[in-house]
């Protein structure tokens, strides 16, 4: 039940977890650092330090990039090898890596530029590239 659930969050410090992530803190004990996701959502002007720096001016440098590289895809400008325009994307990652950019593209699948198709691989291992 929702009560349940809400007493289980309380007993395993969610709430401070959620700040901690916020925060920049240390969160990704496996890697020994934090996990910024959330920093790609904070507008222009927001704050996040991580030891002492502020992340956000190269977050939003590095978005700006993304979304330049994007507009260069969907216009057909930028290039692959053959010199023809980029019409496939593959991204390969692993755990949230994978999952993660899989469903955020399935759920625009209606926004989606028409020219460019989108591929994933779980991992990198060989058998799974004979399907692309």
């Amino acid at each position: 039940t929702r009560d349940l659930l809400v007493s289980l969050a309380g007993e395993v410090g969610l709430k401070d977890a959620i700040k901690a992530q916020y925060d920049g803190e240390l969160v990704n004990s496996s890697e020994g650092r934090p996990a910024l996701h959330t920093a790609l959502r904070r507008p222009v002007g927001d704050k996040l330090k991580v030891n002492g720096v502020d992340v956000m001016p190269d977050v939003h440098r590095v978005l700006n990039q993304m979304t330049e590289l994007v507009g260069r895809i969907h216009d057909g400008l930028w290039r692959g090898y053959t010199e023809k325009p980029i019409t496939d994307v593959v991204n390969i990652g692993i755990g949230g890596s994978f999952l993660g950019p899989e469903l955020v593209s399935e759920a625009l699948v209606a926004y989606a530029h028409k020219g460019v198709r989108c591929h994933y691989l779980a991992n990198i291992d060989g058998s799974e590239f004979h399907e692309l």
